[in-house]
């Protein structure tokens, strides 16, 4: 069994077999920032930043704005934090330097089209270059698209056309979840992820809430008095998403690397053999932007 770690993810189905595989890749792989891979995998993608600004001032995901700015502009008062896609434009130029970098298709894998129009812009612009371009919604954020992204990349590097590619992705994401526990609804509703019915109830009730994502929405999955229990159940539902299978987990976190740490441990002791790959990371600015401080989130990939 592997153990969960912040700087180790071994390569597996789900993952990238051989890195220097993207030299004979066919079929090249993008994705964008809210992926939040690994960073020993993330070079094997191509990976396209979202833009967040803070009071105005724009920067892109991963390069310029980190979580922890983000978390401390939340917490203060009228500082504006918005994020916004990537441009058509943006995506068209990089389809356009794969193709003549040699790859003979581009597959495309990106978070929900209900969270963001970044699928969206993605789409405009492969219809722009054309038919060698193939996009795909992997309904998801975080790992829930960072595991159909490298399943995608894995395919490709063991030398599948652009249609199994993109089957690849599709696949994993049909059988990963992502659950996540918030200190509050507020961000969310703010940034109109969630609908004001459900967070003026949780508001109301005092209530903490767990949520998950459901064909690419997102949900609220169940409700506890407080933090603590929210995270116990948090455990207990992605046990129950695992069910018999050998899965794959991720433990995301916003300024909250003991939590995660914590959530990461009762995980390896609950899954037992059946957890292989499993690793901590922080989300970036552009998710951290629209949940706030507190986050812990639960992604579990079911192999096949």
């Amino acid at each position: 069994m592997i153990g969960c770690s912040a700087a180790f993810f071994l390569a597996s189905a789900a993952g990238v077999a051989d890195l220097g595989y993207r030299a004979r890749m066919s079929v090249a792989v993008v994705t964008d920032s809210t992926a939040y891979l690994p960073p020993s995998v993330e070079a094997a993608l191509t990976v396209v930043p979202l833009t967040v600004a803070i009071n105005g001032v724009e920067g892109s995901e991963g390069v310029d704005v980190t979580p922890a700015e983000v978390a401390r502009a939340l917490g203060g008062r009228r500082i504006s934090v918005t994020t916004s896609r990537p441009s058509p434009a943006v995506f068209a130029a990089v389809y356009q330097r794969l193709l003549d970098q040699g790859a003979s298709a581009v597959v495309s894998v990106h978070l929900s089209a209900q969270l963001s129009g970044t699928v969206d812009a993605a789409r405009l612009a492969a219809a722009e270059i054309g038919p060698a371009v193939a996009v795909v919604d992997a309904k998801s954020t975080g790992m829930g698209l960072g595991f159909p992204a490298l399943a995608a990349n894995a395919a490709a590097a063991d030398g599948a056309d652009a249609e199994a590619v993109r089957l690849a992705a599709v696949a994993t994401a049909d059988r990963t979840a992502t659950l996540f526990y918030v200190d509050t609804l507020e961000f969310l509703r703010r940034g109109g992820r969630i609908n004001a019915a459900s967070a003026l109830l949780g508001t109301a009730l005092s209530v903490k809430p767990i949520l998950n994502v459901v064909d690419g929405a997102i949900v609220v999955r169940d409700k506890v008095r407080t933090a603590s229990r929210g995270l116990a159940r948090l455990v207990d539902l992605a046990v129950e998403s695992a069910g018999d299978a050998t899965v794959d987990v991720a433990v995301h976190h916003l300024d909250g690397a003991e939590r995660a740490d914590q959530l990461a441990t009762t995980l390896k002791e609950r899954l037992g053999d059946r957890l292989r790959d499993c690793y901590v990371t922080e989300i970036g600015a552009a998710v951290a932007a629209h949940v706030g401080p507190g986050l812990a989130s639960v992604v579990v990939h079911r192999r096949p």
